[in-house]
């Protein structure tokens, strides 16, 4: 497996990044993930980086992005923090991501059982999660179908919240970062949502989430 260098990342689109992220979580499902030469990746790597893909994702123990799209040193930016929320640090690490290291897609994952979702169903007030948990909580409030035990007892209730909760991050980045709103309409870099279940290790990427611009048809795409 070739280690990511300048050349092959100039000339890998959005949408082909989106592809291999899919083929490697389907290989991750399969336990079928790539050999990988680790120490020979270190070494390759040692004198600068070019990742494809910048990944939020939340910190739960069980959502290693480099696992989980079957990747290796170098391939991925991982960002992680409980419930994946989008800060004013995330968005200064995705447009350093995108714009200075030339990253071509933002995926930003949710995943089944997030505690931190459940925690926002709950209000939860803990010291200084009760202000993370408070990025969620426009998601709680957003949610109408579910007019019964609206607490984290009901999976289908902290489902939606969760899918929710992706979507508006989407948003977030969209409508808070002037350089990757610039980058996405330009078609310099896509952006997706997704979500990880934990039960099987798949993948569900948002489609309705997703905008990756063709700059030289002007179209948006939902791969």
């Amino acid at each position: 497996m070739h280690t990511q260098n300048a050349i092959s990342q100039k000339y890998t689109t959005a949408a082909q990044v989106l592809t291999s992220l899919k083929a490697g979580n389907a290989r991750f499902v399969k336990g079928a993930q790539m050999a990988r030469n680790l120490y020979q990746q270190m070494t390759e790597t040692a004198g600068g980086q070019w990742p494809l893909a910048a990944i939020v994702s939340c910190m739960d123990s069980r959502t290693a992005a480099e696992l989980i799209f079957d990747q290796g040193l170098g391939d991925i930016f991982s960002i992680r923090l409980a419930g994946a929320v989008i800060t004013d640090n995330v968005l200064g690490s995705l447009e350093y991501a995108c714009k200075v290291a030339g990253s071509k897609l933002i995926v930003i994952m949710g995943h089944s059982h997030c505690g931190a979702v459940k925690g926002a169903c709950d209000a939860v007030e803990l010291g200084n999660l009760t202000a993370l948990l408070g990025r969620i909580t426009p998601a709680v409030h957003q949610e109408q179908n579910i007019k019964e035990d609206r607490t984290s007892n009901n999976r289908d209730f902290v489902e939606a919240v969760t899918h929710l909760h992706t979507e508006r991050s989407v948003q977030a980045v969209m409508e808070q970062s002037n350089i990757l709103r610039s980058m996405v309409l330009s078609g310099e870099v896509g952006i997706i949502g997704a979500h990880y279940n934990v039960e099987n290790g798949e993948v569900t990427f948002l489609d309705h989430t997703c905008y990756i611009n063709n700059p030289a048809s002007s179209t948006n795409t939902a791969a």
